[in-house]
C-alpha cells in the first residue's frame, strides 16, 4: 500500500479547525482508495513566533524537504505579529525555497452556492507567478522616522521566471478549453510589464492551438465581474494574481470556497496546498469557519500526488454537501457540521 508523507502546518486562527477538517476527509478518501497518508504536524505560527522569535526553526526548510507535500491552514495574527513578519517568515520562504513558482487557484460556483453576480456558468483557473515579481522582497528604507524617509520596493522579473509561469499557463489551457488570458499593466509599467507581454507573444507561437489574449489588470478585473464566463486560464504576476484571485473568490461566493496550490512543477521539492482565506482571528473561537476551501485544497494535493480518483471523490463530496445547502452561506453552519456532511457524501 502506497504511503504519502504529509506535513500539516495548521498555523493561526481558523487554520487549526479547517486543517483538522481537511485531514479527516483526506484520511477517509485514502481509506476508500487504498493508500495511506502519514502526517507530521508542526506548530509554526504567530504563537510560535512569540515564543521563539521566529515563524519556524532555522532548519525549517530542511525539515520540510523530505516530505511529499505540505498542507497549510492560515498564518497571521496582526494584533500580535505584523503581517509583514509572519508572511516573510513562513509562507514566502517556503514558496521560494521549494521553487513553488506556480500558484493555482480555481474559481467556479459550487452547486447550491449563490455568488454576487448574475453569471453562474464560469470556470476560471488563475495561475499566479509565485516566487518573484512584486513580492521579491528587494528594497529598503532609509532615514526612517524622519521627514526625509524613503522607501523603495523593487519588482524583479526574470526571463526564466516569466517564461516558465506563462508556459505553465499554456499547458494548463491545453488541458482545459484552450484559452489563455495574460494579465499585465504594460501601458503604465513600460519595462517589467512590456517585457512580460513580449515573452507571452513569443511563447504563443509554440502553442498555436491556444487562443491568447492580453489584458491590462484593470480591464481583467472588470471582465471577471462583467463576463467571467468568457475566461478560461488567467496568468498574472505575483501581485496582480494575488489581487485577481481574491476577486475570483468573491465571485465564487466567498473566501470560504477559495482553494489554492503552490506547485513545484518540476517536482524537485514538495508542493504546498492552502486555502486562500486568512486566519480570521475575529471568528476563530466561534466554530463557524468554512472548511470547504481547505478540503478543496487537500483534493488538489491528492491530484498532484497522482491520486486523481480520490481527489475527484472529495470534490464530488463537497459538491454533494453544498447541493444540500450545507456550507453555502458564511456563518450559517458550524465547521463540524460541514465536515460531517462532506464525510457522509464521501462514504
Amino acid at each position: 500500500m502506497k504511503t504519502y508523507s504529509i506535513v500539516l502546518i495548521p498555523g493561526d486562527g481558523i487554520g487549526v479547525p479547517v486543517i483538522d477538517a481537511a485531514w479527516q476527509v483526506l484520511e477517509a478518501a485514502a481509506t476508500r482508495a487504498n493508500f495511506k497518508l502519514k502526517a507530521e504536524s508542526f506548530p509554526w505560527s504567530c504563537a510560535f513566533y512569540k515564543k521563539t522569535g521566529a515563524m519556524m526553526p532555522a532548519d525549517g526548510i530542511e525539515i520540510l524537504r523530505g516530505h511529499d507535500a505540505i498542507l497549510l491552514g492560515a498564518v497571521g495574527w496582526p494584533a500580535q505579529v505584523p503581517d509583514s513578519v509572519s508572511l516573510h517568515g513562513l509562507l514566502l520562504p517556503i514558496r521560494k525555497a521549494f521553487v513553488q513558482y506556480a500558484n493555482i487557484r480555481p474559481h467556479r460556483l459550487l452547486p447550491g452556492v449563490e455568488g454576487p453576480l448574475r453569471a453562474a456558468g464560469f470556470d476560471i483557473l488563475c495561475i499566479r507567478e509565485n516566487t518573484e515579481g512584486e513580492y521579491s522582497g528587494a528594497g529598503g528604507r532609509v532615514h526612517v522616522g524622519t521627514p526625509d524617509e524613503v522607501a523603495v520596493e523593487t519588482s524583479i522579473f526574470t526571463r526564466k521566471g516569466v517564461e516558465r509561469i506563462l508556459r505553465f499557463g499554456f499547458e494548463q489551457a491545453r488541458l482545459r478549453r484552450n484559452k489563455l488570458a495574460s494579465v499585465t499593466k504594460s501601458n503604465a509599467q513600460k519595462y517589467s510589464m512590456v517585457f512580460w507581454d513580449e515573452v507571452a507573444d513569443k511563447l504563443s507561437a509554440e502553442y498555436p492551438d491556444v487562443e491568447v489574449k492580453s489584458y491590462h489588470i484593470d480591464a481583467m478585473a472588470a471582465r471577471m465581474v462583467m463576463a467571467p464566463e468568457s475566461l478560461d486560464v488567467v496568468v498574472a504576476s505575483n501581485l496582480f494574481g494575488d489581487i485577481l484571485t481574491d476577486l475570483g473568490a468573491a465571485i465564487q461566493g466567498g473566501l470560504g470556497f477559495a482553494a489554492s496550490a503552490n506547485i513545484n512543477p518540476d517536482r524537485t521539492a514538495p508542493s504546498m496546498f492552502e486555502p486562500v482565506h486568512g486566519s480570521a482571528p475575529d471568528i476563530a473561537h466561534l466554530g463557524i469557519a468554512n472548511p470547504i476551501a481547505a478540503i478543496w485544497s487537500a483534493a488538489m494535493m491528492l491530484d498532484h500526488l497522482g491520486e486523481s480518483a480520490a481527489a475527484s471523490d472529495i470534490i464530488k463530496a463537497i459538491e454533494a454537501a453544498t447541493a444540500r445547502g450545507i456550507g453555502t452561506r458564511p456563518g450559517n453552519d458550524k465547521t463540524d457540521a460541514i465536515t460531517a456532511a462532506v464525510l457522509s457524501a464521501l462514504a
